[in-house]
């Protein structure tokens, strides 16, 4: 993980530099979602930072800094707290794709997970397209478990999902 990389809880004031990245078509190709106008930022900047308040905590969204710059973000979603499962996604702006950034969220949001939390498994998915992603989930340590087909619609049409997870007795820190 670079040094300087840090994991901190989203806040509003997060959201211009969120939308930096989340208004470009490159940083949502594989997603659901964008790419957005400033109000869709705005907003779900805001849904972020309230999830944080909610009881239980569904979700926890944090931004990724590097020497105090926002370079991207990261999500623990927990899927389900009787059997301590949750569920990680990140982004990082793709000026900075291809500097293991992704892998350094990732790893951070697993230590979270584990160490923090107490989770036994954490999953992540991925468009079976974005070999990147798939990468990074790899040098996570996290296992290739299968395909899901037709998992979400993006843009002109269906797409599936690859599901990777990662066993908290399998896990070791990068």
């Amino acid at each position: 993980m670079p040094p300087s990389l840090k994991l901190r809880p989203i806040v509003m004031d997060d959201w211009t530099a969120v939308h930096d990245w989340a208004r470009l078509d490159e940083s949502c190709r594989y997603q659901g979602w964008g790419p957005n106008t400033e109000h869709e930022t705005r907003a779900f900047v805001e849904r972020a930072v309230a999830g944080w308040n909610v009881e239980p905590v569904r979700h926890r969204v944090y931004v990724a800094e590097v020497d105090g710059e926002i370079v991207g973000s990261g999500v623990l979603h927990f899927r389900d707290r009787r059997h301590r499962q949750g569920e990680i996604s990140y982004g990082v702006h793709p000026k900075l794709w291809g500097r293991g950034l992704g892998t350094a969220v990732g790893a951070e949001l697993l230590r979270v997970g584990f160490d923090g939390l107490g989770l036994h498994r954490i999953a992540a998915t991925c468009d079976p397209r974005n070999r990147a992603s798939a990468a990074v989930l790899g040098k996570l340590g996290m296992s290739f478990e299968g395909r899901m087909r037709h998992t979400r619609r993006i843009g002109d049409g269906w797409r599936d999902s690859d599901l990777y997870s990662i066993l908290d007795g399998e896990w070791r820190p990068l």
